[in-house]
């Protein structure tokens, strides 16, 4: 009888709730809540930044844009295309095949490097995505957004 009292007086550490993890260093949770706005990473923010500027030109072309695809990667492939002359290539129109329909494909690193602010960030990308836009539609990237290149 008293070592079930005894067994009762001190919990079982294997039962009890683990407040840390094995290696002592605290709780595994995330650091920034999820309602604030520092908790999406940088690459999400990049997304919603392409998808808003190809969202507004979308509204301007719906018919011409409705099948268009709209893709993000982190940095360019090694081997650019022969027609592009530019050293780091910020984006890539493709046209439509039997297989694949239009395409537009943006490489995150090489735009955020080059600039400096989030403006900065949103003009360069809204002129990305209008010159690769306008590549595939036959029209200048200024009359695409125009919005996109007032200063």
């Amino acid at each position: 009888m008293d070592r079930d009292l005894a067994a009762r007086a001190v919990p079982d550490p294997r039962s009890a709730p683990r407040r840390r993890d094995r290696h002592g260093r605290g709780f595994r949770r995330d650091l920034i809540p999820a309602h604030l706005p520092g908790h999406r990473s940088r690459r999400e923010r990049f997304d919603d930044l392409v998808a808003d500027s190809v969202a507004t030109i979308a509204e301007r072309f719906p018919r011409r844009l409705a099948h268009l695809q709209v893709m993000v990667e982190e940095v360019p492939p090694e081997d650019p295309a022969p027609w592009e002359d530019a050293p780091v290539v910020l984006g890539r129109a493709l046209p439509a095949t039997r297989e694949h329909p239009p395409r537009v494909v943006l490489y995150r690193r090489p735009v955020a490097t080059r600039c400096t602010g989030d403006e900065e960030l949103e003009a360069l990308v809204r002129q990305v995505v209008s010159e690769q836009i306008g590549s595939l539609l036959g029209m200048a990237a200024e009359d695409v957004d125009p919005e996109a290149w007032e200063d």
